[in-house]
């Protein structure tokens, strides 16, 4: 004779009348999402709260780009390599986001902050893979001791004082439309006649993909360095 398995129902879970481990950690489960859903539309609504890697803006020379000198900071970061950045990002972005959620030697969760950022070392051609270093900015209660990745793949990073040539776009940014942004910046550099590195260059998002409106994206290209 075959006994009928038990299943557990949502009110079931919800009113807490049979206890079991495997609907226990359902529950425990389901609250742990709803809580990661809330703060995630929260920040995707409001797009505050999150910080940001402090800079000094210098007078701009053209319209259409800023000047940003951006402080000595650590940064969680992974490198990924491929022929398109944006899944290349997807890739990064999960490993980083596995990090701040205690995938760490500390197992402590570290707050989210903005922007994500891609460091892009362009192949020798169009036929070869790129290698794509993505970025966390660490929030500044962490910055003097980071947290240590316990995934070898992730790595803090130490970033020395840089400028950058920065141009800002809106819109759900793609492959695409970060190629195009970037040669306009380029184009204007070399109308301004400023020193600059063509590569490696970076782009910057600051939003939620459920962020509809009013999105902010970057390009930055460096300041080439004074030779003494």
């Amino acid at each position: 004779m075959k006994t009928a398995k038990k299943s557990c129902t949502l009110s079931q879970l919800r009113t807490g009348a049979w206890v079991h481990n495997k609907c226990l950690s359902v529950i425990v489960s389901f609250d742990q999402l709803i809580t990661i859903m809330l703060k995630t539309v929260g920040q995707a609504l409001f797009s505050t709260g999150l910080q940001n890697p402090r800079f000094t803006a210098e007078e701009k020379k053209g319209q259409d780009y800023e000047i940003r000198t951006y402080q000595a900071t650590k940064w969680v970061s992974t490198s990924v390599s491929g022929m398109e950045q944006n899944l290349a990002l997807s890739t990064g972005f999960r490993r980083l986001f596995s990090y701040i959620q205690g995938n760490n030697h500390n197992k402590v969760k570290v707050e989210m902050t903005a922007p994500v950022s891609c460091r892009v070392d362009p192949g020798a051609g169009p036929a070869c893979e790129s290698q794509f270093t993505v970025s966390f900015y660490i929030p500044e209660e962490h910055q003097d001791s980071p947290p240590e990745p316990g995934d070898p793949q992730v790595f803090v990073e130490h970033r020395k004082e840089f400028t950058a040539y920065v141009r800002t776009y809106s819109g759900f940014s793609n492959d695409d439309m970060k190629r195009a942004e970037l040669l306009k910046l380029l184009e204007s550099l070399q109308r301004d006649g400023v020193p600059f590195v063509d590569k490696p260059f970076y782009t910057a998002g600051y939003d939620s993909p459920f962020k509809l409106t009013n999105r902010r994206n970057e390009v930055w290209v460096l300041k080439e360095e004074e030779q003494h």
